[in-house]
């Protein structure tokens, strides 16, 4: 709603706070390591975090309370979001190589997406929830079948590890941001390969979609942003 704004810290804390007035107003305190990623639910209830400890934590959103650990990743846990229903979760595991899909009510692991071969950046649903996509040091990014975790396609074309992988808001896109300096866009049912967006100078470590699907930014080790 718009209301507040979540932080995720190396100080092992995730915070949230009021949106128009900057207060301060929760700290989330449990993990061991440092928070590499924070989001809420869908509905706005929980709050989800991702960590160094191996493990991503549920909590209550109004209050901070702790709900449920996430453990099952063998190294750093990179990214962890909620699908679209807010049913489940998948988590992208830093060099165990995997990501793993999670029934969110009760934090019970349902399967392990296998395939990468090297170590996986990111993970996130289609915006109908269908489909999965995680992004890979190994140069690829892959598609699952959300439902069973049936791999159903690889995007090469990358020179280098890529470091996110997203949907564009109307499910027919992804686009990939990689250490190799650049960023392209894919056609997401067949995986055809469609632009590659060249600009930036050094790694490109994330690209996202507007919320219309008219733009990519993307953001890079070069010290700057990009609208295209």
């Amino acid at each position: 709603d718009g209301q507040r704004i979540m932080t995720a810290s190396w100080d092992k804390t995730a915070k949230v706070w009021d949106a128009q007035t900057s207060t301060e107003l929760l700290t989330l305190t449990g993990h061991n390591s440092g928070v590499r990623s924070a989001a809420y639910s869908p509905d706005g209830q929980r709050i989800l975090t991702s960590s160094d400890d191996k493990t991503a934590k549920v909590w209550e959103a109004e209050t901070g309370q702790e709900l449920l650990t996430l453990a099952g990743h063998q190294r750093t846990v990179n990214s962890a979001v909620y699908s679209p229903d807010g049913r489940r979760i998948v988590t992208a595991g830093s060099w165990d190589k995997t990501a793993k899909v999670w029934e969110a009510e009760t934090g019970t692991e349902l399967f392990t997406l296998k395939g990468h071969d090297s170590g996986v950046s990111s993970a996130g649903y289609s915006p109908d929830g269908r489909r999965i996509v995680t992004a890979s040091e190994d140069k690829t990014a892959k598609v699952w079948e959300a439902q069973t975790g049936q791999e159903l396609l690889t995007l090469i074309g990358h020179d280098a590890g890529i470091r996110s992988a997203v949907y564009s808001p109307d499910g027919q896109r992804i686009v990939t941001a990689s250490l190799d300096g650049t960023v392209k866009v894919w056609e997401a049912q067949t995986g055809t390969e469609l632009l590659t967006l060249t600009g930036h100078d050094n790694w490109v470590s994330s690209a996202v979609y507007s919320p219309d699907g008219q733009r990519i930014m993307t953001a890079s080790w070069d010290k700057t942003a990009k609208v295209w």
